[in-house]
């Protein structure tokens, strides 16, 4: 079933050379060596700060489709009172959490701090980039009130 979009204004008809470019970073991200379910846990955890239903319902479907259980992503708003997600998937959420809501503190020393003990300094900079990423799809997509019908 393929979904109706509604916008106030499609960006990416607008202009296609910026969808473009934003395809290529996703694809670059799921070319990278961080596994593919995490990637989707951000885009979600990213888009529920940011109130992004267009955002939250998309990334969860994909997760669902790439074997993410519901019971996980039913949690992911509650991930530091969770049981159900790793070490490694709560460093990437602190941080996840702290750039997105960066003008709180920035992103302190610890939340780095717990990436590098996990992650190469390459990794770290494709998850901070997967979290930037889906901030500015996030923007987008609630400015221009885009809304799956």
């Amino acid at each position: 079933m393929n979904k109706v979009i509604k916008h106030r204004l499609d960006i990416w008809a607008e202009e296609p050379l910026y969808w473009n470019m934003i395809a290529g970073i996703d694809k670059r991200l799921y070319e990278s060596t961080i596994p593919g379910s995490l990637i989707e846990l951000i885009k979600i955890r990213v888009s529920q700060i940011n109130k992004c239903a267009y955002c939250i319902d998309y990334h969860t479907n994909d997760a669902l489709r790439k074997g993410e259980s519901a019971r996980r992503i039913f949690a992911l708003s509650a991930w530091r009172e969770s049981p159900l997600f790793t070490d490694v998937e709560r460093a990437v959420f602190e941080v996840a959490d702290e750039m997105t809501l960066i003008f709180n503190h920035g992103v302190s020393d610890q939340a780095y701090e717990k990436l590098t003990s996990f992650f190469t300094k390459k990794e770290i900079a494709d998850i901070m980039v997967c979290i930037c990423h889906m901030n500015f799809l996030n923007r987008v997509g609630i400015s221009t009130k885009t809304e799956a019908l």
